[in-house]
């Protein structure tokens, strides 16, 4: 029987070899073989499950082995490790890739991806593979497991802050794309790890068509044991967590996802107010420090400037409404409260009749 694949997207840092490692504790504990697949040029997956033993990497191993005109063999890159108290030996494996600044990371990936496949990875007598992979990557070769269905299904982690819920959006369209061309991985839903109980997660989640699995709570003894290669869900209210996801998992209580995720518009407004405006472009004349004629917004004097004249211009060929509002907050300097009361109008209705006057006036005003 063909293992079952899981690839665990994340941000770096934000904890998901800390999620897959005690995923992969957890199966075994259930008396399931269960290999770690380290997909990070770090190559730090695997650390806990070996106690701190930083393995060989497919990478490294691979090039020596090239050097000397010599095969990798399957125990030059996997290794088990027997725990008291599991049922079963976890096994690791860490890919690796070129030192910062020395190579393709992504590339480091594929190739390892072609090693471990000559080696018949997915044809060995283990009953689940966890691949820990790097999130906030857009490089292709991060994507293997989603562009090649070599992961049946997918799990996101993130956090509550803002950085890593848009790896994990991201994460989340790269696998619709792949859906589109062939792909069949299927996202299970996402993990909320560190959780401070904000419920920004939660909220994207349901925005984006995500299902939150596990909702982690930031524990220090749970970060001590990290930190000494020890497994957190020796802790019982962290046990408890991962053992019911395991469970779910393995008994295939999870429906998939149908998760469309959110374009950078739609993600970005989850987290408050966006202004309307567009950007003001800048000319060569202001960063090559020449002299610029740049128009601003001021009150007509008695005798009015050309520019004065060619704003009063742009401005009557704006909606009555908004030529109103913007005559009252720039030519009688009115407070929006003010304008409101005397348009008849919210403050929110002001607002975005400002806004649009401001973005209209400055595309007339540059394109006439």
């Amino acid at each position: 029987m063909a293992a079952k694949t899981i690839a665990i997207y994340g941000k770096g840092g934000i904890g998901k070899s800390f999620t897959t490692t005690n995923l992969s504790a957890t199966f075994a504990m259930m008396d399931k073989k269960v290999l770690q697949l380290g997909c990070d040029p770090k190559h730090d997956s695997t650390t806990s499950l070996f106690g701190g033993i930083s393995l060989p990497t497919v990478t490294d191993v691979f090039a020596q082995k090239n050097a000397e005109n010599e095969q990798v063999r399957i125990s030059d890159i996997v290794f088990r490790r027997d725990i008291p108290g599991f049922s079963q030996p976890i096994y690791g494996i860490e890919l690796g890739g070129p030192q910062v600044g020395r190579g393709c990371g992504g590339r480091g990936i594929i190739s390892g991806f072609d090693v471990l496949e000559k080696l018949g990875i997915f044809r060995w007598n283990i009953d689940i593979i966890l691949m820990d992979f790097l999130g906030d990557v857009v490089c292709g070769g991060f994507a293997t497991p989603l562009a090649r269905s070599l992961s049946e299904e997918v799990i996101l982690v993130t956090s509550n802050d803002r950085q890593s819920i848009f790896t994990a959006n991201n994460i989340c369209q790269a696998n619709n794309y792949f859906k589109t061309v062939g792909g069949q991985s299927r996202l299970l839903g996402m993990i909320v790890n560190r959780d401070d109980g904000s419920g920004v997660a939660e909220k994207y989640a349901a925005a984006a068509g995500i299902t939150v699995l596990m909702k982690v709570p930031y524990n220090t003894e749970a970060r001590d044991r990290d930190d000494s290669f020890d497994f957190a869900v020796g802790l019982p209210e962290i046990g408890k967590l991962y053992r019911n996801l395991a469970t779910d998992i393995l008994e295939h209580r999870i429906k998939p996802c149908e998760a469309r995720g959110l374009d950078f518009e739609e993600f970005i407004r989850l987290f408050g107010d966006v202004s309307d405006d567009d950007p003001v472009p800048a000319t060569e004349d202001e960063l090559f420090g020449k002299p610029v004629n740049k128009p601003s917004v001021r009150i007509p004097s008695e005798y009015p400037s050309p520019e004065d004249r060619k704003l009063e211009d742009c401005l009557g060929r704006l909606p009555e409404a908004e030529q109103q509002a913007y005559r009252m907050s720039e030519h009688e300097r009115l407070t929006e409260t003010a304008i409101a009361e005397a348009l008849h109008i919210d403050e929110q209705e002001v607002k975005a009749l400002l806004s649009s006057a401001r973005r209209q006036l400055r595309k007339l005003f540059f394109d006439t």
